[in-house]
This record gives structure tokens, sequence and C-alpha cells, in this order.
């Protein structure tokens, strides 16, 4: 009971520090926002990144933020009501609590490793891809991969990283960790 009430007293206290820095402007004041709430950044998108993951992780992989850019976070958290046909309407607090810790770690904002500087990178400056498996760098690595292996139903479609790279959710998606289900490793 303790822990829960000193989680709900810090996700109280984050939501408000969203909220008074979002206020009625979409443009999220990320820095603001993390000095004033916690005078520690890490601490700060530690907390966003916890309601993003129990949010967003409910119905898919919570796709690390680096993968597409900026403009394209923005515009999927402003089209929650039609999300891939799905209507996944949040809370508005924790609409921008995402929102923050999204824009805020996208590919062409924050320094990644190579692997997802090529993936956001590859994204042409008039596009605003909103699935991680049109960007052009997505598409290139994963061409010679025949359907068969995508259509089956451990695998299902693309957007399920997760099957065929066995440390996705960390942000891990070499070579090495891939296991391709009823296939076994890929070597490409």
């Amino acid at each position: 009971m303790k822990k829960y009430i000193i989680t709900a007293t810090a996700v109280s206290a984050l939501v408000f520090g969203v909220t008074l820095f979002a206020g009625d402007d979409e443009r999220y004041e990320s820095q603001s926002y993390t000095k004033v709430q916690t005078g520690s950044k890490t601490r700060a998108f530690t907390q966003l990144e916890s309601i993003y993951k129990r949010e967003c992780s409910s119905c898919h992989m919570a796709y690390q933020p680096e993968l597409l850019p900026k403009r394209s976070w923005t515009k999927m958290m402003n089209t929650l009501e039609n999300h891939f046909n799905v209507d996944a309407t949040l809370d508005p607090q924790e609409q921008r609590a995402i929102a923050i810790y999204l824009t805020s770690n996208a590919g062409d904002v924050k320094q990644s490793s190579k692997h997802f500087s090529r993936m956001s990178g590859s994204v042409a400056d008039n596009k605003t891809p909103l699935r991680i498996t049109q960007t052009p760098y997505f598409i290139k690595e994963h061409r010679k991969i025949p359907q068969r292996f995508i259509k089956q139903k451990e695998v299902k479609s693309f957007a399920n990283c997760n099957a065929c790279h066995t440390t996705a959710e960390k942000g891990i998606y070499s070579e090495r960790a891939i296991k391709i289900p009823n296939y076994g490793r890929w070597k490409d």
C-alpha cells in the first residue's frame, strides 16, 4: 500500500508538471519541465518512460522513440483517436507526458546509436511516417526476408519486432539476436 501511495504521488507530481508546462500549447517544452520538476533529467525521463511503457505496451511493444523522427511522434500523439484503426485515446495528462517522452527522445533529437541514427535519418525531411516499417532503412534491412516468415502466426507482421529480434525490447537489434520462429537464426 505504501509503495502504491508513493508511486501515485510521484505520478501526480509528474502529471501536474506536464500540465503546468504544456498548458494549451501542443509544443512540449521538456527542458523546462525536467529542470523544474526534479532537477534531474534522468529521473524525470524515467518517470515519463514508465508512463509510456505502461500505456503503449499494453497493446504492442513499446518501441524505442529513436526509431522515428520527432515529427512522426508528434503526429501520432495528435491522432490517437485513430491509431492504426484503433481508438487509443488517453487521459490528456498522460498523453502529454508520453508526447514529451517520445519527442524528447526521437531519433532526430537525441544522440543515439548508429542503428537508431540510420533508422530515423533515412526519413526524408518532407516525410512523416507513422510506422517504423515505412522508414527506408527498415525496408532496406528487411527486404530479403521471405513473406512466409512474416505471415506465420508467431510473427504476423513486421510490427512485431520482438517475435524475431529477441532483444528488441532492450533496443538491441543486432543480427546475433535474430531468431525467426520456425526457421532459426537469420544471417544476412
